[in-house]
């Protein structure tokens, strides 16, 4: 499997276009998530810059705390369950934070399809006060299981320590905890002992000569000033971040991860 760091605006849906079809080649990926927040104008998303993600060959696209940024998100919330949006929000809010895919290549075969399940989840040190992920994740990983043991989770975290311990937490009972949010990509990947690949972040697909994405001018007017400042995204040195995950079929467990960082040429 392929996950795909924090695609941010039209530079991030670029090179996920570019890109991805090559790295399908190169990898033999059977299926592909992507964290979506950012992908329209560098906050939230809408049913078209989804749409332009899935036609480049993306399975399902998980959010964070950007995902309401884009009142059009609403609609691709109710309307399509290959979008998720963090699991811990209340009762009643609009979409669903977790699904189960079948697995779309000539690995899930006609009489024993294979299925993958992804379950989206926010943190709370440094961002908004949703439901405990610590006690809300693990009742919907046990409930998963009963139809896949093949389960990725992104927990959409500021705080290194608390992407951790959720993975410490779950390790063993899910195939990979894959951190996003921080638009970095961080150097740690390993299988932890129970059989769970974890990362503390995937990365960021789109500008990197900007600050996390954003043009450098407004960021720095941002923290010199502390005015209120209207970002945009920049436009130089797109390059595409992620993880590469191999999972046992039978058994959901880990056995690779693999740190993906490309640029797109001529860009």
């Amino acid at each position: 499997m392929l996950f795909i760091g924090d695609i941010v605006g039209q530079p991030g849906r670029k090179a996920v276009k570019d890109l991805l079809p090559k790295l399908r080649a190169q990898h033999g990926f059977d299926f592909v998530i992507a964290n979506g927040e950012n992908a329209a104008g560098g906050s939230g998303i809408t049913p078209k810059t989804a749409e332009e993600i899935f036609t480049a060959g993306v399975d399902v696209i998980t959010s964070g705390d950007h995902v309401w940024d884009q009142k059009e998100v609403l609609e691709l919330a109710q309307a399509d369950r290959r979008f998720l949006r963090p699991l811990n929000y209340p009762p009643g809010t609009p979409g669903q934070g977790s699904g189960v895919f079948e697995v779309r290549s000539p690995m899930s075969e006609a009489r024993n399809p294979v299925f993958v399940a992804v379950l989206n989840a926010q943190g709370r040190v440094f961002l908004p006060a949703l439901d405990n992920p610590f006690l809300v994740v693990p009742p919907e990983v046990e409930r998963l299981r009963q139809q896949t043991k093949i389960i990725v989770v992104d927990f959409h975290a500021e705080a290194t320590s608390e992407k951790i311990a959720l993975a410490r937490m779950l390790d063993g009972q899910v195939s990979a905890v894959i951190g996003t949010h921080t638009h970095v990509q961080t150097a740690d990947e390993r299988i932890l002992p129970g059989g769970t690949a974890f990362i503390t972040d995937a990365g960021m697909t789109g500008p990197f000569d900007s600050i996390i994405g954003m043009k450098k001018e407004g960021a720095l007017k941002k923290f010199l000033t502390l005015l209120p400042t209207r970002f945009a995204v920049a436009e130089k040195d797109v390059r595409i971040n992620g993880v590469a995950v191999s999972v046992e079929r039978e058994t959901g467990k880990a056995v690779k991860i693999e740190r993906i960082a490309m640029q797109v040429p001529d860009y």
